[in-house]
């Protein structure tokens, strides 16, 4: 069985053009890597609740969800910034190892500390805030931009650099 990538999210329920953006992606990679999206809920927010154990929360289902043996890769703000091509780079190595892969995309408040202390690796996706929605299109969108680069497909095209 070809290895897979699996996203899991803490967010609320999605509005349909961030659905219809992430699945154009997905129908896109299915045959190279098939990428499955696991939303989890959001845990309690507001005034009178402790949002240190909503995220400890959160990060308890997250890490019970993580399959088992794959490579985890968590989206966090502190975390390596890379090029489209240095994420072919990455993908084609972890290719070659064979397993899963798992990126985690924490709720509006981040990630649980122990889902960044399973993590193997931490991707930044720059210095931007964005929506978290957000987050899963982009991810997907750059995964496929990946897989194009290392299939020599013409949908990402090289802009040479300006000095």
């Amino acid at each position: 069985m070809a290895m897979q990538a699996h996203v899991l999210t803490v967010a609320e329920r999605a509005p349909d053009w961030v659905r219809l953006g992430f699945d154009e992606y997905a129908r896109r990679l299915a045959h190279k890597l098939p990428l499955q999206l696991t939303e989890l809920a959001l845990g309690p927010r507001g005034k009178t609740i402790d949002i240190k154990r909503s995220i400890a929360d959160e990060g308890q289902r997250m890490h019970a969800a993580i399959p088992r043996q794959s490579r985890v890769i968590a989206l966090d703000g502190r975390g390596e910034s890379w090029s489209s091509e240095a994420l072919a780079k990455h993908l084609a190595a972890w290719m070659m190892d064979g397993r899963d892969l798992c990126f985690l995309i924490g709720g509006p408040d981040g990630l649980a500390p122990q889902c960044l202390m399973v993590a193997h690796q931490k991707w930044s996706l720059g210095p931007l805030t964005l929506p978290h929605a957000l987050v899963r299109i982009v991810l997907a969108e750059q995964l496929y931009r990946a897989v194009s680069m290392l299939g020599n497909h013409p949908y990402h095209r090289a802009r040479p650099s300006v000095g």
